[in-house]
C-alpha cells in the first residue's frame, strides 16, 4: 500500500511539472533522516535473562504535506496560496529516495503574481553515516521571475553536524549544473558551488518544532549569486497535524527588467506528517 501510494504522488509530482508554468522562490524544507531507538537490555527478574530490544527499523516511506497562504480584501485584494511536501523512500541501507515539490499561486489586484513551481529527484548514498553523498536533478518554472524553464544537476556530499531526538543539523556542499531560459533575458547555462545548511530542533515532548533552512548558489568563473533562507515554528495540534508558520526570503543577482532582485513572504498554514 505504501509503495503505490508513494508512485501514485510521485507521479503527480511530474504530472504537475508538465501542465503547470511556474518556480518557488524559496525551496522547502526536506525530511530529517529518522533516528531509531537504542539499543537496550533489560533483565528478566525471574530467569535472570538478557533482553535485547532490536531497534526499530527506518520506514520505508516517509512524507509531510504543508498548505498555507492569505486572503486579504478591501483596498488591497491578494491571494496566495503554499503547497509544500516532502517524501523519503528507502530503498536499502546504502540507498534512499528523496523529493521535495511544491507550488505556489498568488494573485494582486486581480493580477496573477505568482505561479512557481519546484519539482525534484534526490538520490543520497549511505544516508545513516554521518558523512553521506548525494546526487539530485530538478526543474522549475516562474511567473514571479518570469523564468520559462531551469533544469539543474548536481553531485556531492553531506555532513551530519548533530543528530539527536531533539535536535538535527547537517551541511550539503554540491557542485551544480543550472541551464536557465529566461522569457526575455538570454539563456544562461553555468556551474554553480551549492552550499545548504539545515536544520531542525524538537521542544516539549515534540510539540513545539523549529525548522530552518539556508541555500548559497554563487556560480563559479562569473558573479551571479542566488541564495535563499527560511525559518519555520510549528506546534502540533494532533499526533500528524500541525499549525506552521514561515518566514522566507529568497535573492536572485540576475533578474529580467522590471523585477526585483528579492522576494520575501510570511505564510501560515497546516502541514500534515507522517514519520
Amino acid at each position: 500500500m505504501k509503495n503505490r501510494l508513494f508512485c501514485f504522488l510521485f507521479f503527480c509530482s511530474l504530472l504537475t511539472v508538465n501542465s503547470l508554468r511556474a518556480q518557488v522562490v524559496e525551496q522547502p524544507d526536506p525530511l530529517r533522516p529518522a533516528v531509531p531507538d537504542s539499543v537496550r537490555k533489560l533483565v528478566d527478574s525471574t530467569t535472570k535473562d538478557t533482553i535485547v530490544i532490536v531497534p526499530k527499523p527506518l520506514h520505508l516511506l516517509r512524507y509531510k504535506f504543508t498548505a498555507d497562504g492569505t486572503i486579504t480584501a478591501g483596498n488591497v485584494n491578494r491571494e496566495l496560496l503554499q503547497l509544500a511536501s516532502s517524501f523519503d523512500y528507502t530503498l536499502s541501507n546504502y540507498f534512499k529516495l528523496s523529493a521535495n515539490p511544491s507550488f505556489v499561486y498568488g494573485k494582486q489586484s486581480g493580477v496573477l503574481a505568482e505561479r512557481e513551481l519546484f519539482s525534484d529527484l534526490r538520490a543520497t548514498y549511505r544516508p545513516e553515516r554521518t558523512l553521506y553523498y548525494l546526487t539530485f536533478g530538478s526543474y522549475e518554472r516562474s511567473n514571479l521571475r518570469q523564468i520559462n524553464r531551469r533544469w539543474t544537476i548536481a553531485g556531492g556530499a553531506g555532513y551530519k553536524l548533530v543528530q539527536t531526538k531533539r535536535a538535527y543539523l547537517s551541511v550539503t556542499n554540491v557542485i551544480l549544473q543550472e541551464f536557465t531560459d529566461f522569457y526575455e533575458l538570454d539563456d544562461i547555462n553555468i556551474v554553480r558551488n551549492s552550499t545548504r545548511l539545515f536544520g531542525e530542533y524538537n521542544f516539549s515532548n515534540n510539540r513545539w518544532t523549529l525548522t530552518h533552512t539556508a541555500l548559497y548558489q554563487p556560480a563559479i568563473g562569473q558573479y551571479n549569486v542566488r541564495w535563499n533562507a527560511t525559518v519555520s515554528l510549528q506546534v502540533k495540534l494532533n499526533t500528524v497535524i500541525s499549525l506552521r508558520t514561515t518566514l522566507a526570503n529568497a535573492y536572485e543577482s540576475l533578474v529580467v527588467p522590471g523585477r526585483q532582485n528579492n522576494d520575501l513572504r510570511f505564510t501560515i498554514g497546516l502541514t500534515y506528517e507522517r514519520k
